[in-house]
């Protein structure tokens, strides 16, 4: 009997040590640098926390991540909603949906370089290597520095980046949701007087909000560490600067271990919610199955 009793957790032994050595030891120690100067020698206490919520660059990047989480995470739910009902009643759906959806097969690094070379700005007069400023010029406009205009557009523009790229893992998603509602009850509004508009709001939408709560939280997630776009196309500068990337700098630009340390575990503070939120929606889709 005890034996029965120590099986299962010899079979989850070497998966626990891999998670305590790769996540917890790591989360374990980085809380403790926290605490500590640049070097990690001298004890400085809260100040390294102090400085990450109120240095003006990092206040900056706070509300640039607010910015993101606000904009990104309305923009891909929502295109990616629109784009999974619209599409199951195109002919040619799963051509379309594919196209939708090889941004998410480049890489951040990739999109950001591709990106960069849409936005690209020279004065006026010169010659426009930027796919956007040669429309603006060709249309007789001033080009726009797209990437250096502070603070909402050049923000807005790398938001842009981030909703090309995963505006078709939402409408996968949501699409397989979608493709689960029964037709009956589409069907049964229609009968009733109800338009498809009555049919998108009253019956598509409740029917399909477990799984929304679920794409909405994970793109909150991915949003709040968002680096290879921002670090690719600005590297934070012109008042772009993320949370993630300033963690980068602290650490590696500057060495200093204190800052990127305390930034990292808000940064891990802020993750954690919606982690649980994914995770109880999660096993209330598994017991009502």
């Amino acid at each position: 009997m005890r034996t029965n009793r120590l099986t299962p957790w010899l079979y989850i032994a070497p998966v626990l040590f891999l998670l305590g050595l790769f996540l917890l030891y790591p989360s374990i120690e980085t809380f403790r640098i926290s605490f500590f100067g640049p070097s990690s020698k001298d004890f400085v206490g809260f100040a390294n926390y102090i400085y990450a919520f109120t240095n003006p660059v990092m206040v900056s990047a706070f509300r640039n991540n607010a910015l993101w989480v606000v904009v990104f995470t309305s923009f891909t739910v929502g295109f990616g909603l629109i784009l999974a009902v619209l599409l199951d009643r195109v002919k040619y759906e799963k051509i379309i949906k594919s196209l939708i959806f090889i941004p998410m097969a480049i890489s951040f690094v990739g999109a950001g370089v591709i990106w960069k070379f849409v936005y690209a700005y020279r004065p006026p007069g010169a010659p426009q290597i930027g796919l956007l400023n040669e429309i603006v010029t060709a249309l007789g406009g001033k080009p726009i520095g797209w990437l250096i205009t502070r603070p909402w557009v050049n923000n807005l523009c790398l938001i842009f980046v981030g909703i090309w790229i995963w505006t078709g893992f939402c409408m996968v998603i949501l699409s397989a949701a979608y493709k689960n509602i029964p037709r009956e009850l589409m069907e049964a509004a229609r009968i009733d007087g109800a338009n498809e508009w009555q049919v998108f709001w009253r019956v598509i939408i409740p029917l399909l909000k477990p799984t929304v709560a679920v794409v909405a939280t994970t793109m909150v997630v991915f949003v709040l560490k968002v680096f290879d776009i921002v670090y690719v196309m600005t590297n934070g500068n012109y008042s772009t600067e993320v949370v993630a990337n300033r963690m980068y700098k602290e650490m590696f630009a500057w060495s200093n271990y204190g800052h990127a340390s305390a930034i990292a575990i808000v940064l891990l503070i802020l993750i954690i919610p919606m982690m649980i939120i994914n995770i109880r929606r999660f096993r209330e889709q598994e017991a009502t199955r």
